[in-house]
């Protein structure tokens, strides 16, 4: 998010770049240089913020923070524990901010407010200047309902084309085609809603669904990567669907649920489920280059027929 970032400077702001891993030499050295250089707004990522919560890190016991009034997550949707944990473990009068928008845009769609309350598990606000609605498969604005997300006017920092592309077709694409949406039966819903509830199993490390086309429509692969000293099996992927039905509905279990070595990620951390499902869909990923481990991608291939009789 370098270009969002470096317009901070416009405005007279500081800023502080970290370069290595956020655990070395220890899990608190992004809190230590909080408390060292008095920094006011922490940007960082929903996968970091679990990884703390997992490690049990607390920063509210060990680090003053007294100068730090916002943390800003992205990357990935924010869980609601890890709400939970922000507000239990780092600080508790901190504004939340989980935001919605993407490097090249320069800009957020939705994100943090400081006039508003945080609620567990939501992003606050849509941001100045973008008309952000969801949608329904017949393009009406819905609520309180999973949907497209789509800005619907043009906005100050909107790119209008790429280079190298005459006829737009890679711009379209990047903006204008539907995202990893699940939608088996005809009902929407949001790969967030199955992470919220697979990931809180001690037995799962992570996860990853994605929808594929059959010749019956669409189905719900979800994929496991298990956690340390815990084996895949059938007892496992039968809890996980009862604990699905059971807090969601029938309709959002996953048809097929396959164990695998690893999750791809994008340098940002964020689950690369789209590429996935095109790889499903028989499709060759040649471009890996945004990628944090390209290689998990080889992973994938040769599932696209799987018991599609």
């Amino acid at each position: 998010m370098w270009n969002w970032l470096v317009s901070a400077l416009a405005v007279g702001a500081s800023v502080v770049l970290y370069d290595g891993s956020p655990f070395i030499p220890s899990p608190n050295v992004i809190w230590d240089l909080v408390d060292k250089i008095g920094i006011t707004i922490l940007g960082t990522g929903a996968k970091w913020l679990s990884a703390l919560e997992d490690g049990e890190v607390q920063p509210i016991r060990t680090h003053n923070l007294a100068r730090l009034h916002t943390i800003l997550s992205t990357g990935s949707p924010l869980k609601p524990a890890s709400y939970d944990y922000v507000y239990n473990s780092i600080k508790h009068d901190v504004l939340l901010g989980s935001i919605s928008g993407g490097t090249d845009i320069i800009s957020c769609f939705a994100g943090q407010n400081p006039t508003v309350p945080v609620y567990r598990g939501e992003i606050q606000t849509r941001n100045l200047g973008m008309a952000v609605e969801s949608w329904n498969d017949d393009g009406e604005a819905v609520y309180d309902q999973s949907g497209e997300l789509v800005c619907t006017k043009p906005f100050p920092c909107m790119p209008i084309y790429f280079w190298n592309d005459p006829q737009g077709l890679k711009y379209k694409k990047a903006y204008f085609n539907n995202d990893g949406t699940l939608n088996p039966a005809g009902v929407r819903f949001g790969s967030a809603e199955i992470y919220n509830i697979v990931e809180r199993f001690e037995e799962v490390e992570d996860s990853l669904c994605v929808g594929q086309q059959t010749k019956d429509g669409e189905r719900v692969v979800l994929f496991l990567k298990m956690s340390n000293g815990f084996r895949f099996n059938e007892e496992l992927v039968a809890r996980v669907k009862s604990t699905i039905r059971q807090r969601l509905s029938a309709r959002h279990v996953p048809e097929i649920i396959l164990e695998t070595k690893e999750i791809p990620y994008t340098a940002s951390g964020k689950k690369v489920e789209v590429a996935v499902k095109r790889i499903l869909a028989g499709e060759h990923i040649k471009n890996r280059g945004a990628l944090a481990n390209p290689n998990s991608l080889d992973l994938y291939y040769g599932i696209a027929e799987l018991n599609q009789g």
